[in-house]
């Protein structure tokens, strides 16, 4: 399977302070994205190279209530404590071009594979149904996106690109089994400590961790 990085996700109590932060951390204005009417919350994106972007996501204030747990922990208390104090690194999402294979080897639930449409273009892509992220997020959402160039490609280039993910664990080499067994060991970087995702990319600012 080709599984590459598809986007990371720095979450935010609102937009516009996630851009605010992200303005300081890499000298660059994210510029606005979408809505995501079935999970009521909107993004700002930007290409991060590679057939990537980093996404800012956060709660849509103007949306109705979605009738389920947002993805992403958006509605865990302790994830809109963590955002209160400043964005955070939320969630990695690996792409796919063979989602139903994933799921079907995966080591642990990594959800339903939820269908969304936009314009042309559609997607599946893994959410829990009690909005949770496997191994608190150090284990990627998984996306399969519909035939055609990747959105990334409609974004603008800032001079923001990806370096690498990061990932802290108490038991790294359980978590490295776990990365393998998703066919995703090759795409982030495992050392030992408390529960911890970044992701460092080089910027307009320089080299710049996001955690």
């Amino acid at each position: 399977m080709n599984n590459r990085i598809d986007h990371f996700a720095i979450g935010a109590a609102s937009l516009e302070a996630g851009v605010d932060a992200m303005r300081t951390a890499l000298g660059v204005t994210i510029p606005s994205g979408s809505k995501h009417t079935a999970m009521s919350t909107h993004n700002c994106v930007v290409q991060a190279g590679n057939d990537s972007f980093l996404e800012i996501i956060a709660v849509d204030p103007d949306a109705p209530d979605p009738g389920r747990r947002r993805w992403f922990t958006l509605d865990e208390a302790e994830t809109r404590q963590r955002l209160s104090e400043r964005p955070r690194a939320l969630c990695w999402v690996v792409g796919t071009d063979d989602l139903d294979v994933v799921m079907a080897a995966s080591p642990v639930d990594l959800g339903e594979a939820m269908l969304f449409t936009r314009g042309e273009r559609s997607w599946r892509l893994t959410v829990p149904r009690d909005g949770s992220l496997p191994e608190n997020g150090l284990l990627p959402a998984f996306i399969e996106w519909s035939p055609g160039p990747h959105p990334s490609s409609g974004m603008q280039n800032l001079g923001v690109t990806l370096k690498s993910v990061e990932l802290q664990h108490p038991d790294p080499t359980r978590l490295r089994a776990m990365l393998e067994a998703l066919g995703v060991d090759h795409l982030a970087r495992v050392t030992e400590g408390n529960n911890q995702l970044s992701f460092r990319v080089d910027s307009p600012n320089g080299e710049v961790v996001l955690d």
